[in-house]
């Protein structure tokens, strides 16, 4: 436990003063009629919702509910990494690491932390109790600052792997969803003697990634596979200007985001949109209070922009331009069917010891917060055989 210090939410209500004036002096832009959400956010949306993050939302509520998990602060390769501690009282609990992405954090796990330490009291059984740690991303809401560049997947995934030896975990699984499941996918890869298994949900750019960097016959590809191939391939086309951004200008798309907060809302809410299973709005996936609380934690903290740069240090870094070997680790893949970026089994076999596939005809890209019942009982079936040692 050496370096690791307690760490507690308290915003100074002078930051929430200044929130709710920059709100009420918003220069809303015009918008032409009928065309929805496929030029970005609708202004009326944007502005209902904006209204009730100024008047309705109880930051004050949500920061007591972040505050009830025990969280830490660590100092990992020179960088801050914040962390949920949740031990189990089953004391032969698995210790789970689970990982974000962007735009997600910690809140995401907000419903599935309780029922995976505490099976017994969700309705469970108290063999399939997890030990969580959940992880803030380096650049994300409370760690920081980052110091320097670099902080890529690689480096991110032996920060974590250190983080749970430093938490004296000998045996441990991992889990992801976006860059979290590259991030799982790779402490995986690079831990294999303590990771017993790695469960992953989805990876937004892993897809073309693979495609660009290893010799697939795509003409084997399977029906379904093809299919799912062109969708992301159109998402790639027309749903990821963000990405293109964040991957070559961060800080240049860091003063809007930093300066106003209707700016980060809709920078966030437009992907809780389009990667959700959603109708008209965000909200019909996921919980209006939780996605603005989500964003309450990039607004607070200032970390638009060491956020975006996730992306761009990806796009840039050695591990970027190299050809990994295929991981060993036991990896399950859980397919939502209103995930965007929809895993391809043909390939992700040749990169990864796949022994579970699961499809779920319900949900999206933020598993955790849409469906967590499913995500929950999908992570207790595959490592209910790899809890033993005899059987790792």
């Amino acid at each position: 436990m050496t370096g690791i210090q307690p760490f507690h939410i308290e915003i100074p209500e002078a930051r929430l003063d200044d929130l709710k004036n920059r709100i009420a002096r918003t220069r809303w832009p015009r918008q032409l009629r009928g065309a929805g959400w496929s030029r970005g956010v609708p202004l009326q949306y944007l502005r209902e919702l904006t209204d009730y993050w100024a008047t309705g939302f109880d930051w004050r509520a949500e920061e007591a509910k972040l505050n009830a998990l025990p969280q830490f602060v660590t100092e990992i390769d020179g960088q801050p990494i914040h962390f949920v501690h949740a031990l189990s009282p089953e004391p032969d609990a698995l210790p789970l690491i689970i990982t974000h992405g962007y735009p997600g954090s910690i809140v995401e796990f907000a419903d599935i932390i309780g029922p995976l330490t505490n099976p017994r009291a969700h309705g469970g059984d108290p063999a399939d109790a997890f030990h969580v740690v959940a992880a803030s991303l380096p650049g994300f809401v409370f760690s920081t600052p980052v110091g320097e560049t670099g902080w890529a997947v690689g480096r991110t995934a032996k920060a974590l792997a250190e983080l749970m030896r430093r938490l004296g975990y000998q045996r441990y699984a991992a889990q992801g969803g976006d860059i979290g499941a590259g991030i799982a996918g790779a402490v995986g890869a690079i831990d294999p003697m303590h990771v017993v298994g790695v469960h992953i949900n989805s990876d937004p750019m892993a897809v073309n990634w693979l495609l660009d960097r290893f010799p697939f016959d795509l003409s084997a590809l399977p029906e379904g596979d093809r299919r799912a191939l062109d969708a992301v391939r159109a998402q790639g086309a027309d749903g990821i200007g963000y990405l293109k951004l964040q991957s070559t200008r961060p800080q240049t798309i860091a003063y809007a985001l930093n300066d106003s907060p209707v700016g980060q809302l809709a920078w966030i809410a437009e992907k809780f949109k389009e990667w959700t299973d959603s109708q008209e709005r965000p909200e019909d996936a996921v919980d209006r209070d939780q996605l603005l609380t989500n964003v309450m934690l990039y607004w607070l903290t200032r970390t638009a922009g060491s956020s975006a740069r996730i992306y761009y240090e990806r796009t840039h870094s050695p591990y970027a331009s190299s050809v990994l070997e295929p991981s060993r680790t036991p990896t399950a893949v859980a397919v939502f069917r209103h995930e965007n970026f929809l895993p391809l089994r043909h390939i992700a076999e040749q990169t990864d010891n796949i022994v579970q596939w699961s499809e779920f005809d319900r949900g999206g890209h933020f598993a955790a917060m849409e469906e967590p019942d499913l995500l929950i009982e999908d992570l207790r079936k595959f490592f209910r055989p790899l809890r033993h040692p005899q059987s790792w």
